[in-house]
């Protein structure tokens, strides 16, 4: 059990030295990367989920607030939303983009436990946060709590290609990355850990099992471009 902690404390501490070293290059880098394509991922995620007016948000990982953004202008104004993430630096980046909106609270919190009362929320979103987590089932269980009955888990990250050709293509183009990270940001080591965190992380059906070892019902998942990225989404009835 103490090697166990350890280890999840040891990966909490290199995941924010990680984000504290890239989070005035972040939404930069991910334009580069993805050649802007995470932009329509995360457009689709709040498509599918189609949030009704005058809803409650939780963006767990939220990083410089893009979901937060969709989700707000998606219910005209109506919404709210809450901001938690564990690193400081960059959940102020996402306060400083949003700040014009009055709909929007923040909270500096691990996805592991939330102080937030039971179910308090209609939505649930991680977006490319899932994989940094330091125990995924502690994470997806406080999901399922902070949730009202009735409420939807929505998770959005990096995936299994399902195309031979593809996969070898974004293999060889992932190699590239860590280089593009020391020319944009000034530090390779964050972007070394992002390829070989993606290829360490479940594939789209071991998520699923995951989602519903933590009750979520009604639970799957839609690949986007083949597989490079997926959307899980599950629901919270009782």
């Amino acid at each position: 059990m103490q090697d166990t902690n350890a280890k999840q404390n040891s990966k909490k501490d290199f995941v924010n030295n990680v984000f504290n070293s890239v989070f005035k290059k972040y939404d930069l880098m991910n334009d580069i990367m993805s050649f802007g394509v995470h932009r329509l991922w995360k457009s689709n995620l709040i498509d599918w989920m189609q949030p009704k007016l005058n809803s409650k948000l939780i963006d767990m990982a939220a990083g410089t607030g893009d979901m937060t953004k969709l989700f707000i202008e998606r219910t005209n104004l109506t919404g709210r939303a809450m901001m938690v993430d564990q690193n400081i630096e960059m959940l102020n980046e996402g306060k400083k983009k949003l700040e014009h909106y009055k709909n929007i609270d923040s909270l500096c919190a691990s996805a592991e436990q939330v102080p937030l009362k039971d179910s308090s929320f209609d939505y649930y979103i991680i977006s490319f946060g899932i994989r940094n987590v330091t125990d995924i089932k502690k994470t997806l269980n406080e999901a399922y709590r902070l949730l009202k009955p009735g409420g939807r888990f929505m998770c959005l990250e990096f995936s299994k290609i399902n195309n031979e050709i593809i996969d070898k293509f974004y293999s060889i183009y992932s190699s590239f990355i860590p280089h593009i990270g020391q020319a944009v940001a000034g530090d390779k080591k964050p972007y070394e850990y992002l390829i070989q965190s993606i290829k360490d992380f479940y594939n789209q059906d071991q998520l699923l099992n995951l989602m519903k070892e933590a009750k979520f019902i009604n639970t799957e998942y839609r690949n986007l471009t083949t597989g490079v990225a997926a959307i899980h989404s599950g629901w919270k009835i009782q």
